[in-house]
C-alpha cells in the first residue's frame, strides 16, 4: 500500500504527460532546450523514467504554462486538504488568473494596494512615478479564511471583546482572506523567467502589511544550471520544487554530468531545492 503523497505525486505525473509534457518527431521533450544537446539528453531521460510522453509537437508557450499551472493547483489541493490534522483552517487553493479573481490586493496583508492602483489609475503623473510592479498575479495562491470567535473559543475562551481586536486571523475584526503561499509555475526557465519569479517574491515581501507569505516555485527545467540561476541565494524565495528531482538525479549520473550532479547537490543540501512532493508539507510550516 503506498503513501497519498506517493499516489498524487505519480497523478501529477501522468497529467504532465498526457499533454504538457510531450515529444516531438525529432525526440526533443517540450521542457527541454531545443537548441541544447545537454538539455535534450537530461529532459529525455527523465521523461523516460516517470513514464510514456505524449507524441507531438510542444504546446504553445502560454497554453503549455496554463496547463502547468493547473496541475500543480489540482496536486496541491489533493494533498494540502489532507493535512488539515496538522494545518486546521478554512483553506483554498486557486489560480489567478480564474475570472473575476484580483490578484493579491484581495488579501488582508496587501489590501492596501488597492486603492494604491485606483489612484495610480487616476492619475498619469502617479502611475509613472510608482509603476506596476506592485501589481502581482501569483500563478497558484493558497490562502485561509479569518475564523470566527465561536471556532477559535471551541476547546476554551481564548478570546473575548476586550483583547485581540487588531488581529487578522479574526473575522470579528475584518473579512479578507489570509494569503498563505504565493505559488510561481514555471514550466522551463530561462534567464527573464527566473528574474520575473524573483521580482514577484520581492514585491511580495516589501508591499505586504504583517507576516509574509511561503514564496515558492515549481518547474519541470531540467538543467541545475538553469535552476541555480533561480534556486541559489536567499532572500526573495523561500525554496524551488521541481517536478521530479530523484529522477533529475538519477539521470544526471546515468548521462555521466558530473558537474550539473555537483550543482544539483549544493541546491539540495544547501536547502534551495526540493522535490514536488516536499511542498504540501513545507507548507504546513
Amino acid at each position: 500500500m503506498t503513501s497519498l503523497l506517493s499516489d498524487a505525486r505519480r497523478a501529477f505525473h501522468a497529467a504532465l504527460l498526457k499533454n504538457v509534457l510531450r515529444i516531438n518527431e525529432q525526440g526533443i521533450p517540450s521542457n527541454a532546450d531545443s537548441s541544447n544537446a545537454r538539455s535534450i539528453a537530461v529532459a529525455k531521460a527523465v521523461a523516460d523514467k516517470i513514464g510514456s510522453a505524449a507524441r507531438g509537437e510542444r504546446l504553445a508557450g502560454q497554453v503549455s504554462g496554463h496547463q502547468f499551472e493547473e496541475i500543480c493547483e489540482s496536486f496541491l489541493q489533493e494533498t494540502f486538504g489532507h493535512l488539515a490534522h496538522l494545518r486546521p483552517g478554512a483553506w483554498h487553493i486557486t489560480r489567478a488568473s480564474i475570472p473575476g479573481r484580483r490578484g493579491i490586493s484581495r488579501f488582508d496583508q496587501y489590501n492596501h494596494l488597492t486603492a494604491l492602483e485606483a489612484a495610480a489609475e487616476a492619475n498619469s503623473a502617479l502611475a509613472a512615478a510608482i509603476g506596476s510592479d506592485y501589481i502581482i498575479k501569483p500563478d497558484v495562491m493558497v490562502f485561509r479564511d479569518p475564523e470566527q470567535d465561536v471556532t477559535i473559543n471551541a476547546t476554551d475562551t481564548i478570546v473575548d471583546s476586550n483583547v485581540a481586536n487588531m488581529t487578522s486571523l479574526r473575522a470579528s475584526n475584518q473579512e479578507d482572506a489570509i494569503l498563505h503561499a504565493s505559488v510561481s509555475c514555471k514550466w522551463t526557465l530561462r534567464s527573464d523567467r527566473a528574474q520575473n519569479a524573483r521580482s514577484e517574491g520581492l514585491n511580495l515581501i516589501r508591499n505586504r502589511k504583517g507576516r509574509a507569505p511561503h514564496i515558492v516555485v515549481i518547474t519541470g527545467e531540467p538543467l541545475p544550471s538553469r535552476i541555480a540561476s533561480l534556486a541559489l541565494g536567499t532572500g526573495d524565495i523561500d525554496c524551488v520544487y521541481h517536478f521530479a528531482l530523484p529522477e533529475l538525479s538519477e539521470s544526471l549520473t546515468q548521462l555521466g554530468h558530473e558537474d550539473a550532479s555537483d550543482m544539483l547537490k549544493i541546491m539540495t543540501e544547501g536547502k534551495r531545492l526540493r522535490d514536488i512532493a516536499d511542498l504540501p508539507l513545507d507548507l504546513v510550516i
